[in-house]
């Protein structure tokens, strides 16, 4: 059912153009021949007619006025059609804008048609400004979230600051492609093939974070601890070297490795590298320079230590030391 109304209201090709012209002559020659009075006569009896105040609804009339609405919304969906692809080969235009020139197109295409359909059936369009009225209350309390969700699918497309493509992250950590910016919703698809339907007013009146807004090159951060012991000059170049292994890690900017701190059980460091293509993942060459580095350490006796405590005992209380013999000496430690 979904289908026949889709190839109804909307259809495409060759076959869709013909139907529109055969539909508009056949009904021409009809009118202009009489041809149509005897089936007029029948269905405005008074039996097919509805009262509706101060209308009276014909069967003749329903018919004709779906009839015209159907064609209006046939010849709306060829022009449409026809725009959209004129717009898509548009050059040097950024594939958002040619989304919201193809939208506001459809819109005021569609609006246009419905508004010619009316006035050809025959209904006095005075009376759409109650109905006008009646709709600004309803935006204003109960589609209210609808009118700004519909309203910022535009503000985005309009000043491009997300577009299809990009790798966004939300303030609830959410990180993931955007795929489709609609009339109530942006899709993204994250990393595990999920796909998160955002409404398009959290991502004007929130914080978003765009990680290919102007470019797509991408930090990645290592701390690494190492022991007291070691050279950490050594530690150092070991360091960037593995980093610079990483075929994906950028020459330009370079590699930057930092002696952050001295720590409760290791000296720290701070390993900076970025990857020309974050969409592509920061997991992979974190990895691997996370693997260089392990077997470079073992390979030069560079320790990464873990936490450890000594606990000194002293002034034990004599009932305590009855009980342990063995920690009479009050310099015990044990670790």
């Amino acid at each position: 059912m979904r289908n026949i109304f889709t190839v109804i209201l909307k259809p495409s090709g060759k076959t869709a153009k013909v139907l529109i012209f055969v539909a508009l002559i056949a009904l021409l020659a009809a009118g202009v021949l009489g041809y149509l009075d005897p089936v007029r006569a029948i269905l405005e009896q008074e039996r097919f007619t509805v009262k509706a105040g101060q209308y009276n609804i014909t069967l003749y009339r329903a018919v004709m006025s779906l009839v015209a609405l159907i064609i209006f919304f046939w010849i709306a969906a060829i022009v449409s059609e026809f725009g959209e692809k004129r717009i898509a080969k548009m050059q040097g235009m950024r594939e958002g804008n040619k989304a919201l020139m193809t939208k506001l197109f459809q819109i005021l295409l569609y609006f246009i048609a419905f508004i010619l359909a009316l006035d050809i059936i025959g209904i006095d369009l005075t009376a759409f400004a109650v109905l006008g009225g009646a709709l600004g209350i309803g935006l204003g309390f109960g589609l209210q979230k609808i009118a700004a969700n519909f309203i910022s699918g535009l503000i985005l497309l309009f000043e491009k600051s997300l577009e299809n493509g990009d790798l966004i992250e939300l303030t609830d950590g959410t990180l993931g492609f955007i795929r489709h910016t609609g009339a109530r919703y942006t899709l993204l698809e994250t990393w595990d093939q999920k796909e998160v339907m955002v409404p398009n007013e959290e991502l004007i009146i929130n914080r978003v974070t765009n990680l290919t807004f102007s470019n797509s090159e991408g930090r990645v951060d290592l701390a690494i601890g190492v022991s007291y012991d070691s050279d950490l000059d050594k530690v150092h170049d070991i360091i960037l070297e593995a980093a610079t292994e990483e075929p994906r890690c950028m020459r330009n900017p370079e590699p930057q490795c930092y002696l952050r701190d001295f720590g409760d059980s290791s000296v720290n460091f701070l390993l900076y590298f970025w990857v020309g293509d974050v969409t592509q993942g920061r997991y992979r060459p974190q990895s691997n320079v996370m693997f260089s580095i392990w077997r470079k350490f073992k390979e030069n006796g560079v320790v990464i230590p873990f936490p450890q405590r000594d606990l000194h005992i002293k002034d034990m209380p004599r009932d305590l030391a009855r009980d342990y013999p063995l920690a009479d000496d009050q310099n015990t430690k044990t670790s």
